[in-house]
This record gives structure tokens, C-alpha cells and sequence, in this order.
């Protein structure tokens, strides 16, 4: 077994995977960005590194910074959890190479194989996978895109080839949308995955999305431990997992999990990861009949690596699947058979995001953790990193925390989640917690006869904001300190070991830093915001005319793509700009016609809300 792991991750997965490796008595390794320097894996390490700025790109992304990390810490394995790196082939071969550091995951070439869509859909066909028609070569050109929808029909899915959890996903409704949506998919999946290529499938109009989880070792071993139904999403975007279905047969479960072993199998992967696939739902079906063993499913897509909801799954088998992984990344075979997997009542998992279901889940860009008190109880499970006065981060994602419950059945578990989202005393950021508080008795979850589909095109939004009035929580802007802080950061070394120490000093004078330098004044300072003619910068400084109009950042991100310049005619419903935030590709609009006077932003910018992008006359 390994004597220390560097978690190449952060927040609660990062936490999740030390403490399994706390179990086995390896020690663990964080690393962390400028942004993350107070975060909760960092306290939970025995050990950790800053590798960069805030930006993920320039740290957690950082593929150097990271192997770097491990080598000075003299780690011998990495595990990256989900996310950032976890499905990176190239990172999992460079790994591999690495002398000394063993990769925790699939092999690369596995990897590649499966995360590659394309690729995965012919070996998945080959294995007598069943596989949504569509193409098994990339698409290029918007006329691939027409002919396709001309002889399966529309919509149809243009999906980055590299995708995952709706991004780089875009649907086509007619003929007249292939060049906007192709071009959307192609930028997403490039911006997300450093892959611009982009494959189609048939659309399914009434789908379910049914995942198995998968662990194999190098011993040729492949075992499912069941299924997780994941149908309620928004955006594509998971919000509440759960286990076993409510809605399979036994018979097409055993279909499910065997075509998932089989795929696998055939692919030579090993360690753990997620088969899903879409189930087509019978919208006049009775809750009381499960879906039968004639019922259509295909493969989806291949999660090589740990899933955010894999909880449900140990919660059902009593299976530590981190372990598991650790153990066959040390040449072990695996510790269950297929014959001794047993599922055991139900499991829920919620997603505790800080976003505000009633505004279209628009995330939080601030806040503090000022009342955080989490439930308890028999069969009730958090999985968190951050703690009570804890700052939000909203550089990356608007996770805060898993609610994972248990019960015997799964009407104990819905009684028992309700009792434990009640319970959930969090004050400071605004969560989703009463829209899950809702889901509990909302008719189409409980008869669980929901589609990926509900959330964005059936659920009554006024049902969703009377339930955020009534269980909700704002996050309050913290009051701006008058007396000035100045952060000094100090490299030392103890027993030839280097460390950062960075102090805090109120009501001194700054620090000036040196052109190029590092010295001074440091910590997580924002990017500069795009200036104005003016010296003063950012949106304060940036004058409007009369009757003209300001478009602003409705959320924190990063600009993808500028899509006007100064003097173009713009029409009301235009696209300005192109911002990424929390995972998905937001396409930000003027309100009304105008001439471009000016803009403020360039691709790649970081942007708060509240920042103005273009300024219209």
C-alpha cells in the first residue's frame, strides 16, 4: 500500500479521499491555489502546497505545478478526484511516467479510449452495448449536422467529444440552428476540454438517466455494484441522486448492470468508474409499474473516475469505493465478488449548492458560512469540507456540501431526508436546500416518474420561489473593513523543507512588490478588470450616455468569447459575449438595440458581477 497520496483536487472530494486514506494510515498531500489558502482539504492534510493563482488554469490545472507538488513531497501516488484533472488522459500518462508516483484511476491509454466519446460508442458497440443512433466520427461541418436531423428527425444533440454533465452539449431544434449550435458545442468543448470535436446523437424526448458503478482490477476482475438514477437535473446538471431506481424492473436492472460489466470489460479498464446511460421513460406509465424488461436503453457516456455521487453507492453496499481504488492502484485485486454485492434499502444524495433555485440556480459570488449546523442522526451522512465562518469560494463550483441519507426503503429514506433537510441549519449563503425541501413532496420525485426534462420544462417556478421564501436563506455582503490589511508572504525552510508563511497586518502601510517580482504584498488578489480610457479601472469608472445602456455581468466567470466591437449595430436579444460560470457557457445579451460605444472585456478576462462588458448608445 501507498505511504502518502496527493490529492489532486480540493474542497469535499479532496476531504473525502484523505479521510479514506487516514484509514489506511497513508499520509496525505493537499494542494491548493491562492484562492483555496484557508480551504477545508488544506486543514484536513497532513501536508499541502500552493501551486498558483486562483485562476484554475494557472493551478489546479497546472499539470507541472502538481507532479511538481507530489515529487517535493515525496509522494507515491496521485488521486485526483472528480473534475480538473480526474479525466485528463495526458495527465494520467504524464503521471505514469513519473518515477516513483503511481496514478489512481484507469490507465491512460483506457482513458483515452473511453473519454474520447466517438471512441467509447464504437467499443461500446462492438461489446453489443446498446448505443443511441448517431455518428461515430467527428462532425465538422453544419451540413453533417442537417443531414443527420433530416434522417433521424430532430432535435439532435451535438455533444464535445470530450463532455461531460451537459457541457459541451448543445441541442438543435431545425435546420436553422446547426451553424450557431455547432460552432457553441465546438468553443465549450474547447474552452472546457482543449477539444473542439464534436459528435451527434437522436435527442430523446422522454429520457432517464441510469448510471452503473463499476470497480475492476489488473486481474481481469469487473464488478457492478447497481445503479444510481440520476434524472433530476437542470441544465443537464445533476441536483438529487438516488439508489436503487424508482423506476426499473429487476429484469432491467440485471440488463443494465450487464451490459455496463460487459462494455467494460471490453474496453481493458480498470480501477473504478461510472457507465450511464439514458433509460426512455413511458410518460403514461403507472408509478406503481416499474419499467419493463422490453423498455429501450443506450450507453451514454463513460466517467473515468470517481463520481460527486458515488456515496449513494457505498451506502447501499458498505463498500468504501476510494478505498477500493487505492488498493487496486496498488496491485491488489479487488476485496468483493459480483455473487457477494447486496443492496441494502435506499440512498439519496443532495447536492448542497450555494445557488438560488428560484433565480434559475443562479450561483452565490459571495458569502460566509456565518450559521453552519448540519444534521444528524441515524442513516444521515455529510460529506463537506468548509466549516462555520468559513469564506465561500466561487472560483470553481457552488458546492458547499452532500446530504446523503439512507433508509430501509425508499419511503423511510424520503421521510428521513425531509426530517434531515430541516435540520440543515445554514446561515450567510443563500443554498438550495428548499428547493430540495420541495422535491420531497412534489409528486412526479416522490412517484419517481420524472425525466432529465422536468426541472427545465414542466416544474411551476412559483412553486419554487414560494418554497425559497419559505425555507430560504440570503447571503448577506459582509461590511467592508475600514482599517487596512496588508498580507505579507515569507518563504522559509526548516530541515531543507521549504514553506510558505503568509501573515496578516492590520493598519500597516502596503507593501509595494517589485516589477516582476514576488515579494510583498500577496495572497488571492483578483485579476485586473478591464480598463476604461480612464485610470481608475473596473466597472465604477465607466460612464454611460444618455439613453444608452450598460450591459453587466449578471454572475462571476470568465469571457469566453467577445462577440461585438466598438461601432457594430447591435439588435435587442443579441449576443454581446460569451461568460463561463460554475460549468456552464452563458450567452449574455443586450436589452435593446444600440451601437456599440465601447467594451470593457477581452476573451479570457475575469469578471465579478455587477462589472460592465459593453456599453451600448
Amino acid at each position: 500500500m501507498f505511504d502518502k497520496v496527493l490529492v489532486a483536487n480540493r474542497g469535499e472530494i479532496a476531504v473525502r479521499v484523505m479521510r479514506a486514506c487516514a484509514e489506511l494510515g497513508i499520509e496525505t498531500v493537499a494542494v491548493y491555489s491562492d484562492a483555496d489558502k484557508h480551504g477545508g482539504h488544506v486543514r484536513a492534510a497532513d501536508e499541502a502546497y500552493n501551486v498558483g493563482p486562483a485562476r484554475a488554469a494557472d493551478s489546479y490545472l497546472d499539470q507541472e505545478a502538481i507532479i511538481g507538488a507530489a515529487e517535493k513531497a515525496g509522494a507515491d501516488a496521485i488521486h485526483p478526484g472528480y473534475g480538473f484533472l480526474a479525466e485528463n488522459a495526458d495527465f494520467a500518462e504524464r503521471v505514469e511516467d513519473t518515477e516513483g508516483i503511481t496514478w489512481v484511476g484507469p490507465a491512460s491509454e483506457a482513458m483515452e479510449q473511453l473519454g474520447e466519446k466517438t471512441h467509447a460508442r464504437r467499443v461500446m458497440q462492438e461489446a453489443d452495448v446498446p448505443i443511441v443512433p448517431g455518428t461515430t466520427e467527428p462532425v465538422t461541418e453544419p451540413e453533417a449536422v442537417t443531414e443527420f436531423g433530416d434522417e433521424h428527425g430532430y432535435p439532435v444533440a451535438i455533444k464535445a467529444e470530450g463532455g461531460g454533465g451537459g457541457r459541451g452539449m448543445k441541442v438543435v431544434e431545425s435546420a436553422d440552428e446547426a451553424a450557431d449550435q455547432l460552432e457553441s458545442a465546438k468553443r465549450e468543448g474547447e474552452a472546457y476540454f482543449s477539444n473542439d470535436s464534436v459528435y451527434l446523437e437522436r435527442y430523446l424526448e422522454t429520457p432517464r438517466h441510469v448510471e452503473v458503478q463499476i470497480v475492476a482490477d489488473e486481474a481481469g476482475n469487473v464488478v457492478h455494484l447497481g445503479e444510481r438514477d440520476c434524472s433530476l437535473q437542470r441544465r443537464h446538471q445533476k441536483v438529487i441522486e438516488e439508489g436503487p431506481s424508482p423506476a426499473l424492473s429487476d429484469e432491467l436492472r440485471e440488463q443494465i448492470g450487464a451490459a455496463a460489466r460487459r462494455g467494460v470489460a471490453a474496453a481493458s479498464y480498470t480501477n473504478a468508474g461510472t457507465v450511464e446511460f439514458l433509460v426512455e421513460e413511458d410518460p403514461d406509465r403507472d408509478p406503481a409499474e416499474p419499467l419493463g424488461p422490453d423498455t429501450n436503453f443506450y450507453f451514454l457516456e463513460v466517467n473515468t473516475r470517481i463520481q460527486v455521487e458515488h456515496t449513494v453507492t457505498e451506502e447501499l453496499t458498505g463498500l468504501d469505493i476510494v478505498k477500493e481504488q487505492l488498493r487496486i492502484a496498488a496491485g491488489e485485486e479487488l476485496s468483493i465478488s459480483q455473487g457477494e454485492v447486496e443492496l441494502d434499502g435506499h440512498a439519496i444524495e443532495f447536492r448542497i449548492n450555494a445557488e438560488n433555485a428560484a433565480k434559475e440556480f443562479q450561483p452565490a459570488n459571495e458569502g460566509s458560512l456565518d450559521t453552519y449546523d448540519t444534521p444528524g442522526g441515524i442513516g444521515v451522512r455529510v460529506d463537506d469540507a468548509l466549516r462555520q465562518g468559513d469564506e465561500l469560494v466561487t472560483d470553481y463550483d457552488s458546492m458547499i456540501a452532500k446530504l446523503i441519507v439512507w433508509g430501509s426503503d425508499r419511503e423511510e429514506c424520503l421521510a428521513r431526508s425531509k426530517r434531515a433537510l430541516a435540520e440543515y441549519d445554514l446561515e450567510g449563503v443563500v443554498t438550495i436546500i428548499p428547493f430540495h425541501r420541495l422535491m420531497m413532496d412534489d409528486t412526479r420525485f416522490v412517484d419517481g416518474t420524472h425525466t432529465t426534462k422536468y426541472l427545465d420544462e414542466e416544474l411551476d417556478r412559483d412553486r419554487v420561489a414560494a418554497a425559497q421564501e419559505q425555507w430560504g436563506t440570503e447571503g448577506e455582503p459582509r461590511e467592508a473593513d475600514d482599517e487596512e490589511v496588508t498580507e505579507r508572504e515569507f518563504t522559509v525552510e526548516v530541515n531543507g523543507k521549504r514553506f510558505e508563511v503568509e501573515l496578516e497586518e492590520r493598519g500597516a502601510p502596503a507593501i509595494p512588490t517589485p516589477a516582476g517580482g514576488s515579494g510583498g504584498a500577496g495572497g488571492a488578489s483578483r485579476p485586473p478588470q478591464a480598463k476604461d480610457d480612464g485610470d481608475d479601472g473596473g466597472s465604477a469608472a465607466v460612464e454611460v450616455a444618455e439613453g444608452g445602456e450598460a450591459v453587466e455581468a449578471e454572475m462571476q466567470g470568465t469571457i469566453l468569447s467577445v462577440d461585438v466591437a466598438e461601432g457594430d449595430e447591435v439588435a435587442a436579444g443579441d449576443v454581446v459575449c460569451v461568460l463561463e460560470a460554475m460549468k456552464m457557457e452563458n450567452d449574455v445579451v443586450a436589452e435593446r438595440g444600440g451601437t456599440v460605444a465601447s467594451v470593457h472585456v477581452a476573451e479570457g478576462d475575469s469578471v465579478d458581477m455587477g462589472d460592465v462588458l459593453v456599453v451600448l448608445e
